[in-house]
């Protein structure tokens, strides 16, 4: 018997749904894109009737409804912590116990009663679900798999083999001795939040010189030959604290914690640039114990950690595996499309769908979020009475857009499907010229509302990749930092050490792509090509023809706290809120000088949450 799984993940953060049809992946969401809330934790009742509507069911066509987590397990790790740091770890359990003997604990009843049938509904284990994720929407029908966050049930890290339709776990390393929680530590640590920040301090590391990496692997971490490491907990406070780290560690590192957006000082650099060197080194020693054990020449991963895109670089760089393959939506979201392609195959034993024609993967490219109509577009802006040009021919759109860009505008783009997972890949992106060293300046305060410092990424023409960075594959998923090609760069001659001035260190141009080229001389590549996103490809394309450069700079569609848009009416709101020049929308093209004053007024007025 055939059928539609739904998975589901919630009450964590990145609540979200995936729909699976005979192991086919048909639709998947995050909650926050409907909700508005970043990192949305709630029921994703939208999300699950969005993946209904794509695929024209109803609830009562489901064959089962799989949970991304085992919430008994979860309270057993849970209880033994308390118990094991009683009388300290009250405050934990008080806040623990709420989720977990509330709302967790009744998760299945809870999706019963959403959907209003009598669907069987299944649990996984985290961490199998993030194992499932990687491996089978993968291109390979054989991989070493390797998974790591902060923690799921117990498990933080697993080393596994995956074979056709079965995944086999090989070694596990249990809480509370977690990688991602180590980076967490650090994150809060630098001032950033958790779950968010962490790409804030990726992006910090390059200002940075790693002076505390020694001290880091002394006191805080022992890692050993296999890849299995442990944590001196003295240092760290989130096994009976609501804190992540502890006195022992503000004294390890000469001070308190610095303050949420408090100034960035050279202890945060290269506190930052520490734990990156650090991470990168537990990556590469998890990925030569697999490849000992596996003997696999294909690699996929997943878990919060594998979106660490530098590190990704540098496993890739070291040659230990021959090809790699990392799930888009790596986080605590893509458990949802695990959890779903799980119970497909391990539980029903469904054989693993054949890959899309034309495609690199069986995740399509990972536009599986809604897209809307030309109609439904219209009628927004026509509802609305807002001014609006119709380019129907794409050539002709192409060109446009590639004009206002070579002018130093900025575009947001609004293509077709939305993406799943945190990257934009062309269907909510704001795009830019990387050839001007105003741009990264300008978007991050003007248009993203955030850190100068934050990188931003290019996207290149897949054929044209090797032009401008050294790296000989396709990254379609934003998850790879490659170098700059070294006849591209040019003499840095002011570094963070040199000045306190991070916006002055920003503005130098580093390349004949600036706005895209970090203090190190990489960037975190996406390659686009004509079968995954068509649209996107073009607007390259005559980029490319305009200026001799294929190569734009792509940031998602949000400014600062908000999540990535994905309605018409967010991208309008999110646009007359910015400095954005040019919003095209499927084939509508809107000017800003020409919007309505209310709609600009009504737009100054709203404020954006601090991250």
């Amino acid at each position: 018997m055939s059928g539609y799984i739904l998975g589901i993940s919630a009450y964590y953060h990145d609540s979200s749904a995936a729909l699976v049809r005979d192991g086919e992946v048909i639709a998947a969401a995050q909650e926050e894109r409907f909700t508005r809330v970043k990192h949305d934790p709630r029921f994703p009742r939208n999300a699950i009737n969005y993946c209904l509507e794509a695929a024209f069911i109803e609830a009562e066509d489901l064959r089962a409804v799989v949970f991304y987590d085992d919430t008994l397990l979860t309270l057993d790790r849970v209880l033994k912590t308390t118990l094991a740091t009683a009388p300290r770890g009250r405050d934990n359990w008080r806040k623990a116990a709420r989720s977990l003997l509330g709302i967790k604990v009744h998760a299945a009843r809870r999706i019963r009663d959403y959907l209003q049938v009598p669907v069987p509904v299944l649990f996984t284990r985290h961490h199998d679900a993030h194992m499932a994720s990687a491996f089978y929407p993968s291109p390979f029908d054989e991989a070493a798999i390797l998974t790591l966050d902060g923690v799921g049930e117990w498990a933080t890290t697993n080393l596994g083999h995956g074979v056709d339709g079965a995944i086999r776990i090989l070694e596990q390393i249990d809480f509370p001795h977690s990688l991602g929680l180590l980076y967490s530590a650090f994150t809060v640590f630098c001032g950033f939040k958790v779950n968010s920040g962490e790409y804030k301090l990726m992006g910090l590391a390059p200002y940075g010189t790693p002076r505390y990496a020694d001290l880091i692997r002394r006191e805080l971490i022992d890692i050993r030959e296999d890849g299995s490491f442990r944590l001196n907990m003295r240092h760290f406070g989130y096994l009976d604290t609501l804190c992540m780290t502890g006195d022992a560690f503000e004294k390890l590192f000469g001070g308190p914690a610095l303050p949420p957006d408090g100034r960035i000082t050279r202890r945060e650099m290269d506190l930052a640039a520490s734990i990156q060197q650090v991470t990168e080194e537990v990556v590469l020693a998890c990925a030569k114990h697999l490849r000992r054990l596996t003997g696999s020449r294909n690699l996929v991963m997943a878990g919060g950690v594998a979106l660490n895109c530098v590190a990704n670089g540098r496993l890739l760089r070291s040659g230990l595996f021959e090809n790699l393959w990392i799930q888009p939506a790596a986080g605590d979201a893509g458990g949802a499309l695990g959890a779903a392609l799980l119970a497909a195959h391990r539980h029903f034993g469904l054989p693993r769908a054949p890959r899309p024609s034309g495609q690199s993967d069986r995740q399509r490219a990972s536009l599986l979020g809604p897209s809307f109509s030309e109609a439904e577009i219209h009628a927004f802006l026509d509802i609305n009475q807002l001014p609006f040009t119709h380019l129907p021919d794409p050539g002709q759109r192409a060109a446009l857009i590639a004009d206002h860009l070579a002018a130093g505008k900025v575009v947001g783009f609004f293509n077709g499907p939305m993406e799943f997972g945190p990257r934009a890949l062309g269907g909510r992106s704001i795009l830019g010229d990387p050839r001007n060293p105003e741009t990264q300046t300008v978007m991050n305060l003007k248009i993203k509302q955030r850190e100068s410092f934050r990188p931003f990424a290019p996207a290149v023409l897949e054929s044209a990749c090797g032009t401008w960075f050294e790296l000989d594959r396709a990254s379609p998923y934003m998850l790879l930092v490659a170098d700059v090609r070294a006849e591209r760069r040019l003499p840095i001659t002011k570094t963070s050490a040199d000045t306190d001035d991070l916006l002055e260190v920003v503005r130098q141009p580093r390349s004949d792509i600036p706005a895209v080229t970090h203090m190190d001389y990489s960037a975190r590549v996406q390659t686009v090509n004509p079968a995954d996103n068509p649209e996107f490809h073009r607007v390259i394309s005559a980029f490319e023809a305009r200026t001799g450069v294929g190569v734009v700079v792509n940031t998602s569609f949000n400014v600062r706290g908000e999540p990535i848009v994905c309605s018409p009416k967010d991208a309008y709101r999110c646009f007359m809120r910015t400095d954005m020049d040019l919003l095209v929308m499927g084939s509508y093209v809107l000017c800003k000088k020409g919007q309505p004053e209310r709609q600009a007024e009504r737009a100054r007025q709203e404020r954006f949450a601090p991250d």
